[in-house]
């Protein structure tokens, strides 16, 4: 009897194919071994369901002595939060949480904070989006600012989401 070779590592789930690219992909837990045209294409189906359709945030340059003011949302001009998500996408998040009662669940998200590696001290924070369990109506969560929006276009998106949600919970 030969021995049996584990072909799993360095194999893409998607097209199974191997590769330099081929990793664990995944901020917090680990989501998928893809190859990198895969999990382009895997993330951002993803962003796109999930409304975390934020452009990067600019890295600022060491040497620049410009003030920085925090990001504005270009449609109703208040304060967001620019976070990376579990799949490095980028989402804008209303800057204190809620209630879960008061979000509609599209709109459900929870900070987590990522330490360092062999370490405690946190490095980074992503939004994960609330799936699976939902949350007790007075836990507090982190909507996305699309949700609370000023905007004609988000209040009217927001006010249907609400209505949906109403309508598929008949209590």
């Amino acid at each position: 009897m030969g021995a049996t070779e584990d072909t799993s590592q360095g194999m893409c789930q998607s097209c199974h194919t191997g590769g330099p690219t081929v990793r664990e992909r995944g901020r917090v837990s680990l989501m998928a071994v893809l190859c990198d045209p895969c999990w382009s294409a895997y993330a951002n189906q993803l962003a796109i369901e999930e409304g975390a359709t934020a452009p990067p945030q600019a890295d600022p340059d060491p040497d620049d002595v410009t003030p920085y003011e925090p990001p504005t949302c270009s449609d109703c001009g208040a304060a967001v939060r620019h976070y990376t998500t579990n799949y490095d996408r980028w989402v804008h998040l209303a800057v204190a949480d809620l209630p879960a009662k008061d979000v509609a669940p599209r709109y459900r998200w929870r900070l987590q904070t990522i330490g360092g590696r062999h370490s405690r001290v946190p490095v980074e924070i992503v939004a994960v989006r609330i799936r699976g369990i939902e949350p007790l109506p007075s836990d507090p969560v982190r909507p996305a600012h699309r949700a609370v929006c000023l905007s004609p276009e988000a209040m009217q998106e927001a006010e249907q989401e609400a209505e949906q949600e109403r309508a598929a919970d008949p209590e």
